[in-house]
């Protein structure tokens, strides 16, 4: 009997041991906004699909991005979600911090775009006249920057008024300035205007605003096998999503906080990335995708109009063997 009960404790431990290695390591904090995009993630924590993998993880809402990164360079979040080119902010301006992004999240899918008086018809009618937009950082700086470079031409080709882009939209729909970079609802309401339109929305340049979960690469050698779990996690989250919509979108409203309906209506300028997405943006080491591009492209203009130091380069920016 007694050897009988020294088994089964024996085996209580074991299994306490062989448990408590699945959830007894750190939680991993992922720092965010309340951004939309991100939402899938708090839909994994929400339906334990992180916790079903047997990982710890913590969703940590920070809304500004400064301070997103004043705790990632702190430790206090190990991982961070924001656009592709505040990553390469990160890791090149003042006080630089390692960071390779090891997913993508989402991009903007027509949730932004350009607006602009009905006789403009052309990015390039849009020079020399009065165009707000949010200028010197930021996806919707790095976007304007990008479209104009398609075009053959630079922000100083337009009178440029530095306003955020809720305010842009504003302006424009009051007639102040000739176009705007913004974002929705006043995509929609400058089509309702008598004298507007939607020049460009972002639906017509995928993958080029893009939001990615980034880590330390020194994190990424700790804890390689969960992060890839956290991968797995969004990734069923977003099947989930679009397998269920009515109860996701109920969940993720409450991160957003928003009403359900306003989340619903709201998602359809946003496309989240799944398991193909992924691996068609990060490509391979002989066949990069698209991510390489818009990193590079990033850090570019960041180093031409100074807001970083040094100039890194896409590589080191991006690992995408936790796919």
């Amino acid at each position: 009997m007694g050897m009988k009960k020294s088994w089964i404790v024996g085996m209580m431990v074991l299994v306490f041991m062989i448990s408590g290695s699945a959830f007894g390591a750190e939680p991993i904090k992922l720092g965010m906004s309340t951004w939309l995009g991100y939402a899938p993630l708090y839909l994994a924590k929400e339906k334990g699909f992180f916790k079903n993998k047997g990982i710890d993880v913590e969703i940590v809402v920070i809304e500004s991005p400064a301070d997103r990164r004043a705790a990632f360079a702190a430790d206090k979040i190990q991982g961070m979600a924001t656009t592709v080119d505040t990553h390469v902010m990160t890791a090149a301006a003042e006080n630089p911090i390692p960071v390779k992004q090891v997913l993508a999240l989402d991009d903007s899918h027509g949730g932004d775009g350009i607006v602009a008086k009905k006789e403009i018809k052309a990015i390039k009618d849009l020079k020399g006249k009065t165009v707000a937009a949010q200028l010197g950082a930021g996806a919707s700086y790095f976007w304007l920057n990008y479209v104009l470079a398609q075009n053959g031409m630079k922000l100083a080709d337009l009178k440029a008024i530095d306003m955020k882009a809720g305010d842009a939209g504003s302006a424009f729909v009051a007639g102040k300035v000739d176009a705007a970079v913004t974002w929705e609802p006043w995509l929609s309401k400058a089509k309702e205007t008598a004298f507007g339109h939607v020049l460009l929305s972002s639906d017509k340049t995928p993958g080029i605003i893009v939001d990615s979960l980034a880590f330390k690469p020194d994190f990424l050698k700790k804890r390689g096998a969960d992060v890839k779990k956290i991968g797995a996690g969004w990734y069923e989250a977003v099947k989930f999503a679009a397998d269920n919509p009515k109860e996701a979108d109920a969940i993720m409203a409450k991160f957003t906080g928003q009403k359900p309906e306003e989340f619903t209506k709201e998602k359809t300028g946003v496309r989240f990335y799944g398991v193909k997405e992924n691996k068609d943006y990060f490509g391979t080491s002989q066949k990069p995708g698209l991510l390489y591009t818009v990193t590079q492209r990033a850090a570019d203009l960041w180093f031409e109009l100074k807001l970083i130091k040094t100039k890194p380069k896409a590589a080191d920016l991006i690992d995408g063997s936790f796919l």
